[in-house]
């Protein structure tokens, strides 16, 4: 019996070599029909005999390509119209757009094999690509994801590969960024002021100049890197002063897994991270032997590891024999990532003292992002290229919503349906390139999704650029909501959760509902609704602002709360360096409440505890305090003294009291108990702390579903200990792997919350 099925599929199915999977399929079988992208995905039809057609149905989802990503397959019985033959016809348009874009996919083996092939003709070809990798998400401007709606429509195809890009059976078949010698992007090298040195190959050039100590500025998928040899230490030095980028530290790109193993501690899991093709930077313990540069990330046990993921990468490394090179963003300190050639002359120009470019435009700039595994899970500490605009598939529907995150660490998030799409990592919004980058990422999402949002969600904070562009925006209904709720409904989100929870959210800085700062909440939330049931005492910050970059006076703030002045007569390292008359001028403004704002902020506590103990004063980026708190924990320690917490009622709920913390810490800082030692007493104190007030909210609420969110959980040390604390305690827990624990997934837990508030009202 003959039959016939229209087959609609949703999900990643266009430019990863879906169709031409499904031809093979097809002719298999000897079935007719047609395959033909559409802006809703791929619509097939397939006719024949039934029991092959029922054969084609079961096996399609197990033949889709390794890039695929299916979400949803409709099939329907058509009448049948004897075609000839199976064929896969051109692109259609103008229907809802429900097809989702690939993000960019490292080098695949096939073309890595075949770009070190002297006999192949795309020898050294540094733009070589198939329908397995390549860049997708960084060069595309519309749906269908078609060559003319990419940033390579101005390269015409020379014969040899047209007849590839036409051939169902060829690995580049519509391969969109197919290109060779003959018909492709070129690479130039520029000198510092962007004369194009004259060589036979411009990336040996440049491998060349990184040997002799040299910074280089290479253009990637994303943007430029900034790179140098990660064993030169006068050339990491050079760049970090360039850079200005005192402390933070720099990524390496290993040469490849061995390069990688020889530097770091990689487990199982880290390993088969580090190889997958979205090539995130990995998170690693140092060897103790490691031959990467001390400047390289000062005062840290980790590395942030990553592989070659273009071609350019893996010819560089081949030329240069260089163990590892540094690869840090090509910017100035909190800008966004330099894109393109002109762009990237004129920004770092005095940064770099050579710039390998290429004619092939970047029209979306997308970071490297960054994982680490934790808990025996991949955990994203920044979800940019690789994996953006991948969505983020949720447990309901939901109306189309904008939320435009928080004013750190950025990102914005599009709903449509069960679909939460988080864009790639926008940055800090604080000057206006970071501005720019931030509306138009927005605009190119709702082009690229056709989304048109009827709801526009923002953080309360009336002072963020992102609430000032969401407040300035009309004809779309506007709902602010909480930042500590954002993490927790984020949380929700990622793990399909309803109904109620307790939530912890844990970080730096948020804007309260009662005009304070918080940052270390306990919450009982919904996706509508939430009641702050726990907090961290409220403490003074000494100069607003000022505090969070100048940790002492946190720790002066603490110690005036609890002790009085009488701290000042203390004989202990901290006390004895402190300048006693701008103390008293600070103490005075705390008691009249002048510029000393009170903040529940666990960011703000671990920043005392660094003061205290003599890791950190100063800071030279977010949270460096706090990490090099934790990262003075011994490997090996395996005490489980941990400093007494308070916790108490006083009306409104229960308080996390720290003073019996700082009694115990501050005797043991006088009787010279290793710097290490105390920072782990005071994580295990904390830790046991957040365990005791999840009890006492359990006891009163009856909850016992825990969700972790804030960037405080990006501790592994607090992270682990708390999630085997609840655990113990018969507390089911939940925790971020999908999107950042941080601010980076801040969107799409402000998303889900203001889709419910308005559904209920």
């Amino acid at each position: 019996m003959r039959v016939r099925k229209a087959i609609s599929v949703a999900g990643i199915v266009q430019g990863v070599g879906f169709r031409p999977s499904v031809y093979r399929l097809a002719i298999e079988r000897r079935l007719t029909g047609f395959i033909t992208n559409t802006a809703a995905g791929v619509s097939i039809e397939i006719e024949g005999e039934k029991e092959a057609v029922e054969e084609f149905l079961a096996q399609l989802p197990a033949a889709a390509p390794p890039l695929a990503r299916i979400t949803e397959i409709h099939v329907k019985e058509i009448a049948c119209n004897h075609d000839a033959e199976f064929r896969i016809l051109p692109s259609r348009t103008g229907e809802e757009r429900r097809a989702l874009i690939s993000p960019d996919v490292a080098l695949c083996d096939d073309c890595l094999h075949e770009m070190l092939d002297p006999a192949d003709r795309r020898y050294r070809y540094p733009f070589i690509n198939c329908t397995n990798c390549g860049p997708r998400y960084t060069i595309v401007r519309d749906i269908p994801y078609d060559r003319a709606r990419t940033s390579m429509a101005v390269f015409a195809m020379c014969a040899n590969c047209r007849r590839e890009y036409d051939d169902p059976l060829d690995r580049r078949f519509h391969a969109q960024p197919n290109a060779c010698w003959e018909c492709g992007p070129r690479v130039e090298l520029w000198d510092g002021t962007g004369r194009k040195i004259i060589g036979d190959d411009p990336i040996r050039e440049a491998a060349a100049r990184l040997a002799d100590g040299r910074i280089v500025a290479v253009k990637g998928l994303g943007g430029f890197h900034l790179a140098v040899d990660a064993t030169n230490s006068d050339a990491v030095a050079r760049l970090r002063e360039a850079k200005r980028r005192v402390d933070k530290p720099f990524a390496i790109m290993a040469a490849d897994f061995a390069a990688a193993e020889q530097c770091c501690q990689v487990d199982a899991l880290s390993a088969g991270l580090l190889k997958k093709p979205e090539r995130p930077i990995v998170l690693l313990r140092k060897k103790e032997l490691c031959p990467i540069a001390d400047a390289v990330a000062p005062f840290h046990h980790d590395l942030g590891v990553f592989l070659p993921y273009t071609p350019l990468h893996h010819l560089l490394f081949a030329d240069g024999q260089f163990r590892a090179l540094v690869m840090t963003s090509g910017n100035i300190s909190e800008e966004p990532i330099a894109i393109e050639n002109q762009e990237a002359l004129t920004r770092l120009r005095g940064i770099a003292d050579f710039f390998l470019v290429h004619n092939r435009d970047i029209l979306l700039r997308c970071d490297d992002s960054v994982a680490r595994v934790v808990g025996g899970r991949v955990r994203q500490a920044r979800r940019s290229r690789g994996y953006v605009p991948a969505p983020v598939f949720l447990g309901e529907d939901l109306p189309p919503v904008l939320a435009v995150g928080g004013e750190l660490k950025n990102t914005i998030c599009l709903t449509r349906s069960r679909e939460a799409f988080l864009s790639q990592h926008i940055g800090d919004l604080e000057n206006l390139e970071s501005y720019r980058f931030f509306e138009s990422t927005i605009e190119s999402l709702k082009r690229i999704l056709e989304i048109e949002p009827k709801v526009l969600a923002y953080d309360l904070h009336p002072d963020y650029f992102s609430t000032r562009w969401a407040l300035a925006q009309t004809g779309v209904e506007r709902v602010g909501v909480q930042h500590h709720h954002a993490h927790i409904a984020s949380c929700m989100a990622e793990n399909h959760l309803d109904g109620r929870v307790i939530g912890f959210a844990l970080d730096g800085t948020g804007y309260g509902t009662d005009g304070r700062i918080w940052g270390g909440e306990l919450l009982m939330a919904t996706y509508a609704d939430f009641e702050r049931l726990a907090h961290l005492d409220d403490v003074p910050m000494p100069g607003g602002a000022a505090a969070i970059n100048e940790p002492w006076r946190m720790a002066v703030g603490y110690l005036a709360k609890y002790f009085g002045e009488e701290f000042l007569d203390w004989d202990i390292p901290f006390v004895r360096q402190l300048d006693q008359r701008q103390v008293r001028i600070l103490l005075r403004a705390v008691e009249r409440g002048v510029n000393s704002p009170l903040t529940s902020s666990c960011g703000r506590l671990f920043d005392a505890v660094a003061a205290l103990v003599g890791v950190r004063q100063r800071v030279n980026y977010e949270a460096q305090a706090a990490i090099e708190l934790e990262a003075s924990i011994p490997p090996d320690a395996n005490e489980d003294v941990a400093y007494p917490f308070d916790v108490g009622e006083d009306g409104t709920g229960w308080i996390v009291n720290p003073a019996p913390m700082l009694r115990a810490l501050l005797s043991d800082l006088r009787a010279g108990v290793p710097v290490g030692v105390l920072s782990r007493r005071f994580h295990l104190g904390l830790v046991s702390a957040l365990a005791a007030t999840a009890e006492r909210v359990r006891r009163q609420c009856g909850l016992d579903r825990v969700c972790l969110s804030g960037g405080t959980f990006q501790n592994v040390f607090l992270f682990e200990n708390l999630v085997r604390h609840l655990t113990a305690a018969g507390f089911k827990v939940f925790t971020h792997a999908e999107v950042p624990a941080g601010d980076g997934g801040l969107s799409l837990g402000q998303a889900l919350v203001a889709a419910h508030r308005v559904r209920r009202d």
